[in-house]
């Protein structure tokens, strides 16, 4: 008997242990797809589109050089651990020291981080834009950047904190972002969508 996969599979689980246990197995059993624990509802996610994969490829490019300047690592689709929640979040793309912690040996810690984006896809728009954020800046990532082809607009979270993100720039794609220190670089978000 085989699981049917929809855009995404979403389970409560109570259970803390259970929950550990079958995200792992699910990990193990389906490489190809995107498994998260999202707010303590495992999330199981469709594979991306070239589409998408284009994005988070331009996105990249642009801060590759950079983060090889600085002795970065740039992480397509590595997962992190939050700590504080149980969750665990594979986003799109990472950037962290070179020095980077490790909670295990798929997770970083989420504070060791120096930038996470999400690139939206369909089934992803509220964890992406509301849960992440919100777990992300408790859990000290100091930059959260999210880009919405769909909406055409990225937005861009620093300064985290109990209450959330303190600053956020929200703009459309096509305009300069503009990554504060360490950072001080400028993304071309013209060329995220450029087909």
């Amino acid at each position: 008997m085989g699981l049917v996969m929809e855009k995404s599979v979403i389970r409560q689980i109570n259970d803390q242990a259970e929950l550990e246990k079958l995200y792992l197995e699910l990990v193990d059993r389906f490489e190809k797809h995107r498994i998260e624990i999202v707010n303590g509802r495992i999330v199981v996610r469709e594979v991306a589109t070239i589409a998408h994969a284009d994005v988070v490829y331009q996105l990249m490019s642009q801060l590759m050089p950079f983060s090889m300047e600085k002795g970065w690592r740039v992480y397509p689709e590595a997962r992190i651990f939050p700590q504080a929640q149980a969750d665990r979040y594979e986003p799109d793309l990472i950037v962290v020291p070179a020095n980077r912690r490790l909670w295990d040996p798929s997770h970083v810690y989420a504070n060791a981080t120096l930038l996470v984006a999400e690139v939206v896809s369909p089934s992803s728009v509220h964890d992406d834009h509301m849960v992440k954020p919100r777990n992300c800046a408790l859990a000290g990532v100091p930059l959260y950047l999210v880009i919405d082809t769909f909406a055409s607009r990225f937005r861009l979270l620093s300064r985290p904190g109990p209450e959330g993100y303190a600053d956020e720039v929200t703009e459309s794609l096509g305009k300069p972002l503009e990554l504060p220190a360490p950072w001080n670089l400028t993304i071309d978000t013209a060329k995220l969508i450029e087909g």
